[in-house]
């Protein structure tokens, strides 16, 4: 008996790295085994900051969804699809656009960010102030029951289930409001000892090779009090021990960090130690990418957004006959 519904969608940028995979992928294979889980391509929210260019955005859904199976995501137990191929969202969209006051959108501190961050594109458009009430219409026209984020992130939920009431109030209860499902996310340095980020160029894909992998992790920003093996160090203070925490075993941990703090062993050789390990971890992920065609992922998401649009085209006979428009 599954426990509820997930959803949950990630914007196509491409293949994925490490970060994605710690952050957001291992807990969706989890999910899939206990809910009914569906998980989407966001190509329409992607064109909100990248409405200029649109030229990568289905091979980079290919490239991602690639991923995504061969990271464990299973089509037999979770439903994933592409957001454009179930256009009832964009109708549930303009539907809800109609009752969402203006200032919960001015609000939005990730929309105030974006407009800080992003000084180099022109982000004053419709689309993208209006992106949470897409984004509540994904998740309220599956009905579903939880989504998994981050703490940073459950301000995206709660403007979603406002949406859910307000519609509920104005005409009937059609919408349950969706749950924060909040996971740990852990941060994963780059190679650069920023945030891992595809943007920043500092990111170890999952489709990297052995060579590339450990070419990056030569490249690792590490502790500055090392500039000789001679220096001790600090481990809380090194990328390299922040993914040690994921790929090392806690006993070898425990001794490379006190053998950074003695000076008793170089970063060079910590590098080489640390490359093996994520070599041999993402191996299993490489080796199932190189099995999925173009064409399997394809024919997988055609799979799933008839499944999703089958549930969606439900939920908007409700939606129509709530407010009144269907004859």
């Amino acid at each position: 008996m599954k426990k509820g519904r997930v959803l949950s969608g990630m914007r196509p940028s491409g293949k994925l790295h490490i970060g994605h995979l710690y952050g957001a992928l291992i807990n969706w294979r989890r999910l899939q085994n206990d809910y009914e889980c569906f998980y989407f391509s966001a190509d329409w929210h992607a064109l909100t900051t990248e409405y200029e260019n649109t030229s990568q955005i289905m091979d980079n859904t290919i490239e991602m969804v690639r991923d995504w199976v061969s990271v464990g995501l299973d089509p037999e137990k979770s439903t994933l699809f592409l957001q454009s191929m179930v256009p009832e969202h964009a109708e549930l969209h303009l539907l809800l656009s109609m009752i969402v006051p203006l200032p919960w959108l001015e609000r939005n501190p990730s929309y105030k960010e974006q407009l800080r961050e992003q000084k180099t594109r022109d982000l004053h458009t419709y689309g993208f102030l209006g992106y949470p009430v897409l984004q509540a219409a994904d998740i309220l026209i599956y009905k579903a029951d939880y989504v998994p984020v981050g703490e940073d992130q459950v301000a995206h939920v709660e403007i979603s289930r406002e949406i859910a009431r307000r519609f509920n109030y104005f005409y009937r209860p059609v919408f349950p409001e969706p749950q924060a499902l909040l996971t740990p996310y852990p941060k994963i340095p780059g190679i650069d000892g920023r945030k891992m980020s595809k943007t920043l160029n500092n990111a170890i894909y999952l489709s990297d090779s052995p060579d590339e992998i450990r070419s990056k992790i030569s490249e690792m920003f590490t502790d500055p009090r090392r500039k000789t093996k001679k220096d001790p160090g600090e481990p809380e203070e090194c990328a390299l021990f922040q993914l040690d925490k994921i790929y090392t075993e806690e006993g070898r941990r425990k001794e490379i960090a006190a053998a950074c703090r003695k000076a008793e062993i170089g970063c060079v050789e910590h590098k080489k130690e640390l490359a093996e390990r994520i070599v041999s971890a993402l191996e299993p992920i490489r080796e199932k990418r190189k099995t999925l065609s173009k064409n399997d992922v394809i024919d997988i998401l055609r799979t799933g957004s008839k499944k999703a649009r089958e549930i969606a085209e439900r939920t908007m006979e409700e939606v129509r006959t709530a407010i009144g428009l269907k004859i």
